[in-house]
């Protein structure tokens, strides 16, 4: 009886090409691959037709599902190789580790747990649970090693454990020295042997890991070939990560074993194989067992002879696409330079750091900035797995994947984007998808802002990301079908929000789903909470969504009858209570009302009512005109007025003379001032009425005075446009006719011109010219 113990790197081409090599010469009668045994059942799904890598095996509570685990394999993951190995020679494969149903267990029992007294000490570093295994562990040294390997004390560490051997190699990098002493290594036997020996020399120098977990995985482990043993398989296959091999080697520990995995919680768990993307197979994802370059690693085991040319190929045929002329000559003269910088630093070959070295001086002329588009194409690329249609899926996944198909969307792993024709029955129904997608928090699509005018188009980007399956998974509870779920959930939402603005919101997102079901929902609570709505700031929160879902009326064919009876009565009750709601506040809130006063008027400009912009009118008539309301308020309202024609030119003026009369404390002047010119100050260039009140107030303004309202001038004449306060600028100068306005105050009766010259400096900081 035999047992062999290959530790490998979770995802590395050198690593899988020698376990394929070895598993070759060994012939064994099974394979035991590290993994969840309790997702066995999965395994059989590798190998047949629609299953392509990158994949992912996903395992998830079912009455939790947002507590997941992702177990991601490539084509040049040493354990994808070992699994379709024992496929088509027809013998068993097991996965080995601790089942995820003691696991997810333990880790949802410790998040629920509240941590109390924690430890100072600095404990192990664990990838997230999302990435549970398939991993190199990171452990933590309290103290100075007596290997030498550290040469300060160290009280808190946190350390990859090849970190060690790299930096006593002469590597700054581990990644770069496991690759350049296995990866490429051609003598399967003598890698194999070295990385156990590396590792027990590296686990009894090392302080033991205080990750609980760790001794119950090693432990299962050897329950499993224990049980491999006692079903009489002579030549035992053991796939694990290189940490856990000289772990393996002593199985005269069944009774240590055994009490140490008795009276694990357990829970349900299920599994499912989703399409995986080689960008969240990077260090960058977050992905504890990453590497930095997975497009690279498929290109090497694509092709394990000559790399460096196969390689710059692709690179020149990337610049191509991209209408960058690359010749052959940049090629091979990259190619040389490669080779040779590989020559000068004792490497067996050029690795990526070589070629991309090369590629920047000869085919990118030093240029690192197209560095950048070959890591995004190809250093990590983008490619999307597959997964075979008979996979284990939930009802509402099987619907999501009928409705992409009907759509014609395909999930893709990089940015794509559709401009959409909601007159073209396909536009529709992807609009309609997306938008129902997006309710129930499903972000595969953004929707962004899309040029020309009309309802009737919109634009998405699109990008698919592995995890969005988990949420498909977690939505299932409340329907079999996008559609049914959908309505359910918003249903729901509906219900437990309190806020009237976010039930408005919401409706504003439900009506392009199409979804009658749920838009009666949202318009019934939006009915019962402005019913029970005292405070009017909620109620003109609310307004402006709901008039903008009317701009849907057509394209969408919603009745929306309803909705308009909804924001009559809501204009009514915001015009009752708008002027006692603006009586007697402070700068603050009077900032925070002058918003809401202005998004109220945009909406009900947008409505284009009569009747409802006459009762408006009328209601800020009588807040301009109201006592104790702040300045910016009353500015605000006579502008509105004033721009919807609600007022004469003569009153204007006459309102504009007397808020900015002597009789008012010079800070409600600047106040009123700044409500009425705040965001457009055209009207001050075109009416000379306007602009002469304002210039005599100015200039009557006392210079202690004058410098304690600049700040609030200032504040108000910078959200004029750069235009706007160039020609301020040159009609307070008084530029002769042509240039100007012709205005020029020189020639006003009682005009000090060179009192105005040396106010000129701070006029022009005030304009901010």
């Amino acid at each position: 009886m035999s047992i062999h113990i290959l530790g490998i790197r979770h995802h590395g081409p050198g690593s899988a090409r020698s376990v394929k090599k070895a598993l070759q010469q060994l012939q064994p009668d099974i394979i035991l691959v590290e993994g969840p045994p309790d997702a066995d059942v999965m395994l059989h799904y590798i190998g047949q037709e629609g299953m392509e890598p990158p994949v992912a095996l996903l395992a998830y509570m079912p009455d939790d599902p947002q507590q997941a685990v992702f177990y991601p394999f490539a084509q040049f993951s040493p354990e994808w190789q070992a699994i379709a190995y024992a496929q088509q020679a027809a013998i068993p494969v097991r996965f080995m580790d601790l089942p995820l149903t003691h696991s997810m267990a333990m880790d949802k029992g410790e998040k629920d747990t509240p941590l109390v007294d924690q430890p100072a000490d600095i404990e192990e570093i664990l990838p997230s649970q999302a990435e549970t295994e398939i991993s190199h562990e990171d452990f933590s040294a309290k103290e100075e090693l007596e290997t030498g390997l550290i040469d300060t004390p160290v009280e808190h560490i946190h350390r990859d454990p090849l970190k060690y051997l790299a930096e006593a190699a002469g590597y700054q990098e581990s990644e770069l020295w496991w690759e350049h002493t296995f990866e490429q290594r051609q003598n399967t036997e003598e890698s194999f042997a070295a990385i156990m020996e590396s590792m027990q020399a590296l686990r009894e120098a090392l302080p033991e890991t205080k990750n609980k977990k760790e001794p119950l995985r090693e432990a299962y482990m050897r329950k499993i070939i224990r049980s491999a043993q006692k079903e009489g398989f002579l030549n035992i296959a053991v796939i694990c990560g290189a940490w856990h091999a000289p772990a393996l080697t002593n199985l005269d520990t069944k009774k240590a074993d055994e009490e140490l995995l008795k009276k694990l919680p357990k829970t349900k768990v299920d599994f499912t194989w989703i399409p995986w993307t080689y960008s969240r197979l990077t260090f960058d994802s977050g992905y504890g067992a990453g590497i930095h370059s997975p497009g690279w690693y498929q290109h090497l085991w694509d092709f394990p002879q000559d790399t460096a040319v196969s390689w710059l190929a692709k690179v020149a045929a990337l610049f191509r696409q991209k209408n960058m002329d690359t010749s052959v000559a940049h090629v091979i003269e990259a190619v040389r330079l490669a080779d040779m910088l590989a020559l000068l630093r004792n490497y067996p070959r050029p690795g990526l750091h070589e070629l991309n070295e090369a590629t920047q001086s000869v085919i990118c002329f030093g240029d690192e900035v197209l560095l950048q588009l070959i890591r995004d194409e190809l250093i990590v690329s983008n490619k999307l797995g597959q997964v075979p249609g008979n996979a284990p899926k939930v009802p509402l996944q099987h619907d999501f994947e009928k409705q992409q198909s009907k759509c014609r969307l395909q999930p893709k792993a990089d940015d794509k984007v559709y401009v959409l024709d909601l007159r073209q029955p396909t536009d529709l129904d992807r609009s309609k998808l997306l938008h129902r997608l997006s309710l129930l928090d499903i972000k595969w699509g953004r929707q962004e802002n899309v040029s020309g005018k009309g309802t009737f188009k919109e634009q998405w980007r699109l990008r698919w990301q592995p995890e969005l399956l988990i949420k498909v998974i977690e939505m299932g509870v409340w329907g079999n079908t996008i559609e049914e779920a959908t309505n359910q959930f918003i249903a729901h939402q509906s219900k437990e929000v309190q806020e009237l603005s976010k039930v408005a919101r919401l409706l504003e997102r439900t009506i392009p789903a199409e979804l009658p079901g749920a838009v009666d929902a949202v318009m019934n609570r939006i009915n019962e909470l402005a019913s029970m709505a005292g405070d009017i700031v909620q109620l003109m929160q609310a307004l402006p969504p709901l008039a903008y879902v009317s701009r849907y009326g057509n394209v969408r064919k919603t009745d929306l009858a309803m909705l308009s009876a909804l924001v009559d009565s809501l204009i009514v009750r915001i015009c009752v209570g708008l002027p006692n709601a603006c009586y007697s506040l402070d700068e603050d809130a009077s900032a925070s009302m002058f918003a809401h006063i202005s998004e109220v008027n945009n909406a009900i400009n947008l409505l284009q009512q009569d009747a409802q912009l006459d009762l408006w009118h009328h209601t800020l008539l009588e807040l301009s005109a109201k006592e104790h309301i702040h300045g910016l308020i009353s500015g605000c309202a006579c502008r509105i007025l004033f721009d919807g024609k609600a007022l004469p030119t003569e009153e204007m003026a006459s309102r504009f003379s007397l808020a900015l009369s002597t009789a008012n404390e010079p800070g409600y002047s600047a106040a009123w001032l700044e409500g009425f010119l705040k965001s457009s100050g055209m009207i001050l260039l075109l009416d000379d009425v306007l602009w002469n009140i304002l210039y005599q107030w100015v200039a009557t303004l006392d210079g202690e005075v004058f410098k304690n309202l600049l700040p609030l001038l200032r504040r108000t004449f910078s959200t004029f446009s750069p235009v706007e306060r160039r020609k301020m600028g040159e009609k307070a100068k008084g530029l002769p006719a042509g240039q100007s306005t012709g205005f020029a105050y020189k020639h006003t009766p009682g005009f000090d011109a060179s009192r105005a010259e040396q106010a000129l400096p701070v006029v022009k900081m005030l304009l901010g010219m």
